[in-house]
């Protein structure tokens, strides 16, 4: 059996945090007078904070000082850090679980790579931080998806080469980061937005141990 190495993003594929996301990110641009709607957080995915932010403000056609910028950045995180202070192991997303646990008993690489700079504390939380051989997170890299810095991060640190990596993302710049550091992407969502991936799937539920040995054994 062959060893691949497994790289997993956070926000919509491991955990639903990305509500809470949207949620803070809602209630700044609402204070800013900015309407913020689930299909504007959509741009959102897999967007670092600083971009996200810029984002908004182009969406409510608004400038900034950075002053003024680094204060919303921070307001948004302590809000965003609020929602996460309940969060258990029922946060994690339908047959995650399962398909850690799979592949960590095949003697499979795991490894974390998000944007999120919050990472290590909602894997500690939600009780699967052991699963994980590696974390890449928000304060390792400097450059956001479609760039494959994290990706390729990961991979190194897991001494695996980019064609045995199979990722599983839920956004567009996830999908394409993965497809330019010339991984195996795996969608997690709507087949119609993830398109660029290898393979879609609605969630982890979706696919059997038949379908993972396939990934390893190829």
């Amino acid at each position: 059996m062959s060893t691949k190495a497994f790289i997993f993003d956070l926000d919509g594929v491991i955990v639903d945090t990305a509500k809470y996301h949207y949620l803070a990110w809602k209630k700044l641009a609402n204070s800013l007078g900015i309407e913020f709607t689930h299909e504007d957080n959509e741009q959102l995915k897999g967007v670092s904070r600083v971009r996200s932010l810029d984002l908004i403000l182009e969406l409510g056609k608004q400038t900034a000082t950075q002053e003024q910028k680094d204060k919303w950045l921070i307001d948004k995180n302590e809000d965003y850090l609020s929602y996460l202070v309940d969060i258990d192991e029922s946060e994690i997303l339908p047959g995650v679980a399962k398909t850690l646990r799979y592949l960590k008993n095949k003697g499979q690489l795991i490894a974390l790579g998000s944007a999120s700079k919050n990472a290590k504390p909602i894997l500690e939380k939600t009780g699967i931080m052991p699963l994980f051989d590696v974390i890449v997170d928000g304060n390792d890299v400097s450059n956001a998806k479609p760039d494959p810095e994290v990706f390729l991060q990961a991979a190194k640190k897991l001494n695996a080469e980019n064609k045995n990596a199979i990722v599983f993302e839920d956004s567009v710049a996830g999908v394409q980061a993965a497809n330019i550091a010339g991984m195996l992407s795996i969608g997690i969502g709507d087949p119609t937005v993830l398109g660029e991936a290898k393979y879609v799937f609605a969630n982890f539920n979706e696919f059997d141990t038949d379908f993972l040995d396939s990934l390893i054994n190829n």
